[in-house]
């Protein structure tokens, strides 16, 4: 996939990430692409058919993306996370915080969207618009040694428990 003329050229270490279109609309607003040289989050657009409306702490909804995303590297996976103009002005956010899209998983994309709001108006989301990112990021799996002995810690940090050391 072509990156553009406006954005600068990619190290040679960066894997090749496929697209399978799942939505003939998703060309026509203008997806793949990064909304400046320097954004580090791919555009996803809602692929409705038609207005959803979220009401405010109602169940989350899926919105289907358009596309599936073959990372196929498992150096690599995809971050999805949400717009933050969205997120602050209106309320919207995803349903499960950050999704994470493994290299191996090729299915068809969906943003879980949530209206974080405790009351007040619904939040709209039309086809087309642009409601999440995707942030491509390296992976690391170092080994795992189990120790023996339960609990302690050896460098005396966290003994006092999550959020113990009081900053």
């Amino acid at each position: 996939m072509s990156q553009g003329p406006d954005l600068p050229d990619l190290p040679p270490d960066l894997p090749e990430v496929g697209i399978r279109l799942l939505d003939p609309r998703l060309a026509g607003w203008g997806f793949p692409h990064w909304g400046s040289a320097a954004a580090a989050g791919l555009d996803l657009f809602a692929c409705l058919d038609a207005s959803l409306l979220l009401e405010p702490q109602a169940a989350p909804a899926l919105i289907p993306a358009g596309f599936s995303v073959l990372i196929r590297d498992p150096h690599w996976c995809g971050l999805v996370l949400p717009r933050s103009g969205r997120g602050h002005r209106d309320g919207l956010v995803l349903g499960n915080g950050t999704g994470v899209i493994d290299a191996d998983y090729e299915g068809p994309l969906l943003i879980s969207a949530w209206n974080r709001n405790p009351s007040g108006a619904p939040i709209r989301i039309e086809p087309g618009e642009r409601i999440a990112q995707m942030v491509f990021t390296r992976v690391a799996r170092p080994r795992l040694a189990v120790e023996a002995g339960a609990g302690g810690t050896g460098s005396g940090r966290g003994s006092g428990g999550f959020g113990s050391s009081g900053r």
